[in-house]
């Protein structure tokens, strides 16, 4: 089949099958995938100009304002009453707010910043232990709400228990942009903001390494449940991450590819210009080649010359056996497109980017096999305490992230429990005796800041639990 040929019917597949997500298959999103439909780390290493203190305190909010968008709240009534609810802290009327705000939640039990603001609203005047959350509401709301139900479900937890030796918890959600940028001018916000003592945050990888260099010179904890490049190791005193790193993943892959699947050459499509794809591609490469693999050929998803028949047809002339898809979210388009072509031909292995419901949408019968690296999946320890008490406050399987998010909240509790100060935190994070029971276990951390955790491998197979016909299921 010729270039031109194939490549028409996979650009009519992507607008049609994207069309269905968009139009009606959301319902189905929430049954494995905590509400997202566009998972994984974006961002761009484009630099914006400052923007005002006016503008950043809009970006700003403990429930004074909506920062979610509208759409994002499914129900009209639910958005009604968390408009009532944040209308009412802004007025300081906090009976009103906590009224308003359960309402809201009656109606739409999944919204994380309803349940937020419900709990700040508990706290109004009184003192309070105060952390931030920064996530990319403007590139990636789904990916957005993930990571805020897992400090949303942390800071309702602790805040039932009587909140922290006494004292509640009280959460500031910040709109981040999702781009170096914005994140850096974020962490210096936050940092001027004498009341933060933590951050859960950021989400891109080169998001949170502009906003880390910012925190570790002005002595805030930041610490990321998301960001997974190798270049956030050591990154400073004041960085930390629950999620594994790219070291990690690359090399429970390469593992993968070389023992269980009994092949040694592989071609690996990535995006130059994401800090998290170049970094997977990176450790994918080191890992292959010290277990004796060979990476053939290297794709760039971002060329504007890219063609995933062409690319496809390279790599198999190359001798590859098996196809590594490491995108970012912007680019899991094109790795799609790559899914189709190959039609099963080729084994599959993919980064955390392409765990993600329009994987299973658009890839369908083609992506049947796909193996994905990710730090926790629900159904492999389906009766933990973690999934039991989230399948009950937010009626729906949460993902990693949601899991990643929580793990670091708790560390902050925890870290805030033996000193409520900034450098207090930082102490008690780097202490080598140091623990917090998290979703995915005992979270601890290196003196490089990274956790010291495995990563999950899943399989797509047949199924109906995401309602694509398809699912992600832990590999054994």
């Amino acid at each position: 089949m010729s270039q031109k040929n194939e490549t028409l019917p996979l650009i009519l597949s992507l607008l049609i099958t994207c069309g269905l997500i968009g139009g009606g298959l959301w319902l189905f999103r929430d049954r494995l995938f905590g509400g997202s439909s566009n998972s994984g780390q974006s961002g761009s290493t484009q630099l914006g100009a400052p923007i005002d203190a006016a503008s950043m305190q809009a970006r700003q909010s403990v429930g004074d304002r909506l920062l979610v968008p509208p759409g994002a709240t499914t129900n009209p009534q639910a958005q009604a009453q968390k408009q009532l609810g944040t209308e009412a802290i802004a007025a300081k009327n906090y009976p009103q707010a906590i009224t308003a705000l359960q309402a809201a939640l009656q109606v739409q039990r999944n919204d994380p910043e309803a349940l937020i603001y419900l709990n700040n609203a508990r706290i109004g005047e009184a003192k309070a232990n105060v952390i931030a959350i920064a996530v990319p509401l403007d590139s990636d709301v789904d990916a957005s709400q993930e990571m805020l139900r897992g400090i949303a479900q942390a800071q309702d937890e602790i805040n039932q228990k009587g909140g922290i030796s006494g004292v509640p918890l009280k959460v500031v959600i910040v709109n981040d942009g999702g781009t170096p940028a914005l994140a850096q001018q974020t962490a210096s916000a936050l940092v001027e903001n004498a009341a933060v003592l933590g951050v859960v945050g950021h989400y891109a990888s080169d998001a949170s390494l502009a906003a880390g260099e910012v925190y570790n010179q002005s002595g805030l904890v930041m610490i990321s449940p998301v960001s997974t490049s190798v270049k956030l190791s050591n990154l400073g005193r004041f960085t930390f991450r629950t999620v594994p790193s790219d070291f990690v993943a690359a090399g429970a892959l390469a593992n993968y590819l070389l023992k269980d699947l009994k092949q040694q050459k592989a071609a690996v499509f990535f995006n130059s210009q994401s800090g998290y794809s170049q970094s997977i591609k990176s450790e994918f490469d080191r890992a292959m080649s010290l277990g004796g693999g060979q990476v053939v050929s290297e794709f760039d998803l971002s060329a504007s010359t890219f063609s995933a028949a062409e690319s496809f047809k390279q790599a198999t002339q190359q001798g590859a056996t098996v196809l590594a898809l490491m995108p970012n979210s912007g680019q899991l388009d094109r790795a799609l497109q790559v899914v189709q072509v190959n039609r099963q031909q080729l084994k599959m292995l993919a980064g955390d980017d392409v765990y993600a419901p329009k994987t299973l949408a658009v890839g369908g019968a083609a992506a049947q096999g796909l193996v994905v690296a990710v730090p926790w999946h629900i159904l492999a320890n389906p009766q933990s305490v973690f999934a039991n008490s989230s399948r009950n406050l937010w009626r729906a399987n949460v993902n990693w992230r949601t899991a990643m998010a929580y793990d670091a909240t708790v560390a902050l509790i925890a870290a805030l429990s033996r000193n409520p100060t900034r450098q207090g935190v930082q102490q008690a994070l780097s202490d080598p005796n140091f623990s917090a029971e998290g979703a995915t276990g005992t979270v601890r951390f290196l003196p490089s800041g990274d956790r010291n955790q495995s990563v999950q491998l899943v399989e797509i197979k047949p199924g109906s639990a995401s309602g694509y016909g398809y699912d992600f299921v832990p590999i054994p």
